[in-house]
């Protein structure tokens, strides 16, 4: 970042942006957590966890391109709220599942509703979030920014987590799942107390499914976004251990909630050590290659944890896990803060979403059917082979992401 310009925190809509990221990612981590040990409580079953990814990322993917269409369209500090209190509604229906026993008898069918719910708000919570952050910061500012955007991200990814093993292992899932609405609600607040014009934001509005062709055929098109995305989703669908925490570590480490929150949080404590680091020292020149090596090692550490049975050996892997992921979660946000035009957004960032879901929510789903398939221990290992493979892919096939300087980027006001 230029040292003539000011910090990005120095801008006070930058900061209540941020904090509408915190309680969102509060919010969503906490009933996350509280979902995933709910869920495996009632049915003993690694393939249950997985339909949790898979009644999530259903409804969002067919919601996604519309959402981003919105965003470009409507007032989206208003899109935001609505999308919070979205989330406040189903982690309010997931309290009352929990509570009462006559839903119990009904099966898992009203949590995996709820959930689904929850996937429709949680389609609009990104692209909200990135048309913003170029309202609110300079051109100059987006990289350091993305860092510090993503140093709260897995801050509320530590800090969601942990607090839901507490809030479950102490004092139940109603009350974790209360906790989880309460910083929805908070969230939307603080969108429509934030300060930032959107009145130059409008623009006239074409025909909604060519709009969205758009949005895809801009991505399509460029090498550097479509290739970060790609190796993003494809690594962490194939080769992610996380959606498997609550089987892990009740059949394998023996342990309880307390260590699901525990191993949960210790990614996202690696992705903040390296985000942290990446603030001060932003990737430019070389980026596409410490991405790709980044991203060989995410395999590395997945093949690692599936062979730990140590509870602090498998935390201490997770947290290299995360510090890897980090690098490629920082520079796929500066990538498209740079590349994108302001009245695109919405869309290109639904598709980002898309992306990132994918490699989440279905990997979840995957790992449930591979686990059920193989065992355990044997479908993770062969995830994180999978993912080195990804990455030589991705190396041949994407030579501009592999050459990719941030610099490039930065000095070009149109899209590369």
């Amino acid at each position: 970042m230029n040292p003539s310009l000011p910090s990005p925190l120095r801008s006070t809509g930058f900061r209540w942006l941020l904090l509408y990221r915190m309680c969102t990612l509060l919010s969503y981590q906490i009933v996350a957590v509280t979902v995933g040990w709910h869920i495996y409580e009632v049915t003993h079953n690694t393939l249950s966890l997985g339909l949790v990814g898979l009644a999530e990322v259903i409804p969002y993917f067919c919601v996604a391109p519309f959402s981003g269409y919105l965003v470009d369209h409507l007032p989206r500090r208003k899109m935001g709220a609505a999308a919070c209190t979205l989330l406040a509604i189903n982690a309010g229906v997931l309290a009352l599942v929990a509570g009462n026993m006559a839903l119990h008898t009904q099966g898992t069918w009203p949590i995996y509703l709820a959930v689904a719910v929850g996937g429709i708000g949680r389609s609009v919570l990104g692209p909200v979030y990135n048309a913003l952050f170029a309202r609110v910061l300079q051109r100059e500012q987006f990289a350091t920014g993305a860092s510090i955007g993503s140093v709260i991200f897995q801050a509320g990814l530590v800090l969601g987590p942990a607090l839901g093993g507490v809030l479950v292992g102490g004092v139940g899932k109603s009350i974790s799942y209360a906790v989880g609405t309460g910083f929805a609600l908070v969230a939307a607040a603080t969108l429509l107390a934030m300060p930032v014009s959107e009145s130059a934001m409008k623009q006239q509005r074409g025909p909604i499914f060519a709009s969205i062709a758009e949005g895809a055929r801009f991505v399509a098109g460029n090498q550097i976004m479509l290739g970060a995305m790609a190796l993003d989703m494809f690594s962490v669908l194939l080769g992610g251990a996380v959606s498997m925490l609550p089987a892990f570590i009740k059949d394998i480490l023996h342990q309880g909630p307390e260590a699901l929150g525990l191993l949960r949080s210790a990614p996202a404590v690696g992705s903040i050590v390296i985000a942290l680091w990446l603030t001060r020292h932003p990737l430019q020149r070389h980026a596409g290659r410490v991405l790709l090596l980044s991203v060989a090692a995410f395999g590395v550490c997945t093949i690692a944890f599936a062979l730990s049975r140590n509870l602090w050996l498998s935390a201490a892997i997770l947290l290299a896990y995360g510090a890897c992921d980090g690098v490629s979660v920082v520079l796929r946000s500066t990538i498209m803060q740079l590349v994108t035009p302001d009245e695109m957004r919405g869309r290109v960032s639904s598709i980002n979403g898309i992306f990132v879901s994918s490699s989440n929510e279905l990997g979840a789903f995957y790992d449930g059917v591979m686990a059920r398939l193989l065992g355990l221990v044997p479908a993770i290992i062969v995830g994180g082979c999978v993912t080195l493979g990804v990455v030589a892919s991705t190396a041949k096939l994407a030579p501009r992401l592999r050459k990719l300087d941030i610099r490039e980027l930065q000095s070009c006001k149109t899209p590369p």
